[in-house]
């Protein structure tokens, strides 16, 4: 026995992993789980009944740790394609539009931070169509507005020049 066996094409393949995609995928998610974890760490859990500012971040962190889990788990069991060549553009306008919302929402404004940082998103792929997105990203925006400040009451500038 040499270790390997034959898949289902035809063709043998190495035991262990099987899907290198998806145990990037889940490794990146335990990452961002163990990342929010420790930033989290101080912040009061309290109880189910008086729940402290840290249980959902702790508990969304536990849930997306553990389905990243799952998925390293899922990747030595099920066949999936082989890890491709990452292109930098998507997060990279991503991360961008972050930046963008998180330097204009105080300065500027809801109003403007909000289409800005979606339509800086859309330069993270070729795919995008512009009119379309320039719709979403107003509807999205007023969504927000209306949500955030009309119906919560949070102190979000709404526009802000300053």
């Amino acid at each position: 026995m040499d270790g390997r066996h034959e898949s289902p094409a035809g063709g043998s393949r190495a035991k262990g992993l099987r899907n290198p995609q998806d145990a990037a995928a889940g490794l990146f998610l335990v990452a961002v789980a163990a990342f929010a974890l420790w930033q989290g760490s101080d912040l009061p859990l309290g109880t189910l009944r008086a729940m402290g500012a840290g249980m959902l971040p702790t508990s969304l962190a536990v849930i997306v740790g553990g389905l990243g889990l799952l998925l390293v788990v899922l990747a030595f069991v099920t066949e999936g394609p082989a890890l491709e060549r990452w292109h930098l553009r998507g997060p990279l306008f991503i991360l961008g539009s972050v930046i963008v919302f998180a330097l204009l929402i105080r300065s500027a404004g809801l109003a403007v931070a909000g289409p800005a940082s979606m339509l800086i998103s859309c330069f993270a792929t070729d795919e995008v169509r512009w009119k379309e997105a320039a719709i979403f990203s107003i509807v999205m925006t007023t969504f927000c507005i209306v949500l955030f400040k009309v119906i919560l009451g949070l102190p979000i500038p709404v526009l802000a020049f300053g």
